[in-house]
Parts: C-alpha cells; structure tokens; sequence
C-alpha cells in the first residue's frame, strides 16, 4: 500500500506536457479542477473522460503508474460511492432490510465517484510532469503580485513545495520502519481494526521523530547555504510564455466550453429521450 502512493512524485520524460511553462500548467490545473464542479452529468464527463487521455498521451506518463496513486484513496472512493447510493432519495429500484437503492442514488454515486477520480487523476499529471524546483518557481510567479499586499510569495511556495516533495521521502521511511518491525514479529494485518490500529504505534513515534530530524537537517543545509529567504534571489531558469503555451490555453478553453456547454444543450436528456 504504501509504495502505491505516489502523489508528489516526478515522472522523468521529454514531452510536450513536460515542456509546457510551469506557471500555465498550474493555471490550466485550477481551470480543469473547476471545470470538473461545472459538470452536471455523464455527458460532460465523457468529454473530461477524452480530454484526461488526450493529456496522459501527450504526457507519455505510464496510465497504470497513475491509477496506482488511485489505491490509497480506494477507501474514501468507495465509502462516497455507498453513502450516495443509499442516502439518496427516489425511485427505489432494490430493497433489503432498512436500505434502499434508487435510481438517483445509483447515477449520484457514479457521479461523484467519477468526480474524486477525475480529480486526483487530473491533479496528479501536475506533479507527474513538472520537478519541484519548477514548481516553486511557478508558484512564487504566480504570488507574485501579491507581494505588496504583505504576501511572502517565495516562503509560502517553498513551504508548499517541501511539503510535496517530503510525502515520498515520508512514504519510503514508513515503508522501512515497517519492514523493520515485522522482522522483529509485528503483525500489521490480522486482529480486530483497534489491534491493528493499537500495532501502528511503533510506527508513528520513529517517524515523527525521523520528520523532525529530516526538517532539522534540511534546515541547517538551507543556513549553511546562505538562505535567507526570497529577497534579492535570481533565478537560474527564466520562464518563456511561448506558442505551446498558448496552444495549451486554447486547448483547455475549447475544452472546458464543451463541458459548459453541457448546461445550455442537454445533451444527455436528448439521448435518454431518444432511447426510450
């Protein structure tokens, strides 16, 4: 489980994903986290559905090394699934004991389990295909203009960026303090869920411990190199706002007037009426 996660990780490639400026790939990733409340049916998410493909093909990131990152979150998936499907309210269509499937229960339950997916699946492409460092540069560009407001631009995007490239430095230490208890006989995977639970202790306390000694170390680099902050600070990579920038733009805005568009045309109305 814990080598399934891979949120936070860089996926090394040269495509035209990889290339686009880090700065539009961020805005483009808000604009497809939007665009993903916007639609209000299966029809809008199928045009989702093709543009997702569309950007993992162009990205050349394997699509299993993706949904791998989907398995830590198959729990809460599938808790929404099951709390949609009988707390909804509506046609019943199956009836056992005290619960209730409905037909709208079964299409919310699609429904915002496909939206989680979509998600964490679209999300991740950001990481996947933009390093760190690229990523707090991009950040701070953005905050930029914030600064004259009292915003520290630079120190919240490198926190933010700490924070994401720590999870699978994180991970990889859980997974080694893991394997060192179980060598000395500890039992992860039977017993009742407060045993088990009772039996991550061990874990917790070394790698709480292990967070603040990395933080201290990493700190202490960050002051033997001088850092102090982002004043006055150059940048070794300017960012270039180019033609495959605007092209992604246009892209996205096509895109995301197809999955609006959903709202006005009814489309999916239309092909239910025409089935039956």
């Amino acid at each position: 489980m814990i080598r399934d996660i891979t949120i936070g990780q860089y996926y090394p490639e040269y495509s035209v994903i990889h290339r686009i400026d880090t700065r539009v790939k961020i805005l483009l990733t808000f604009a497809y986290m939007v665009s993903i409340f916007l639609a209000i049916n299966f029809v809008a998410y199928f045009f989702v559905f093709v543009f997702l493909v569309s950007v993992t093909i162009a990205s050349k990131v394997p699509p299993r090394f993706i949904l791998r990152g989907l398995r830590p979150v198959f729990l809460i998936i599938a808790l929404t699934f099951l709390l949609n499907l009988f707390m909804t309210q509506g046609t019943p269509v199956v009836s056992f004991w005290r619960l209730t499937i409905t037909e709208q229960g079964i299409y919310t339950a699609c429904y915002m389990a496909l939206r989680i997916i979509f998600l964490i699946f679209g999300c991740s492409l950001l990481t996947f295909t933009t390093k760190p460092v690229k990523l707090t540069d991009g950040i701070e560009a953005l905050l930029k203009p914030f600064v004259r407001f009292g915003l520290p631009a630079h120190e919240l995007a490198m926190m933010m960026t700490i924070a994401l490239r720590f999870i699978p430095t994180l991970l990889e230490e859980t997974d080694k303090i893991m394997k060192a208890q179980q060598a000395r006989g500890a039992d992860f995977d039977t017993g009742s869920i407060f045993k088990r639970a009772k039996n991550m202790v061990p874990i917790f306390i070394p790698l709480i411990v292990g967070a603040f000694r990395m933080a201290a170390d990493l700190a202490m680099a960050m002051e033997a190199r001088c850092y102090r902050g982002g004043e006055g600070r150059t940048k070794m990579h300017a960012f270039h706002f180019g033609r495959r920038d605007a092209a992604a733009i246009a892209i996205v805005g096509v895109y995301i007037v197809l999955v609006t568009s959903e709202r006005f045309l009814h489309l999916q109305d239309l092909l239910l009426s025409m089935l039956r």
